[in-house]
């Protein structure tokens, strides 16, 4: 897959933030499924549950990125694992399984809403 797709349009969500990680897939890929410790190549933006602001964009800066999922927050380490090559997955991550609490990181205390494209595995 190249990663020409267009940058999401994340719609701001209704309704209070989950407690739990919320997997949705958007579009389904069809090609090498992302493992627990892959490495991968993705696409993304993120947003705030609850303001809907934009907080990060891969597309912003015009090219994927890399890195390994063990180095990342937890609900992407929880969230990518069966997104295969070719699919874009929302994820909603909750507090605890993202920055951690008010107060830390910027987005600590926030639940986070990240539309992911996988580009490639390995």
């Amino acid at each position: 897959m190249t990663d020409d797709r267009t940058k999401p349009e994340i719609d701001a969500p209704t309704g209070p933030a989950p407690e739990d990680l919320v997997i949705r897939d958007l579009i389904v890929g069809d090609g090498a499924e992302a493992k627990a410790g892959d490495t991968v190549t993705v696409h993304y933006a993120g947003v705030e549950y609850e303001s809907g602001e934009e907080f990060d964009s891969s597309w912003n800066r015009g090219e994927s990125i890399q890195f390994p999922l063990r180095g990342l927050i937890q609900g992407w380490q929880d969230g990518i694992p069966g997104m295969k090559v070719g699919g874009r997955r929302e994820l909603v991550i909750p507090p605890h399984l993202a920055y951690g609490p008010a107060g830390g990181h910027f987005l600590g205390g926030k639940t986070l809403i990240f539309v992911i494209d996988l580009i490639k595995v390995g």
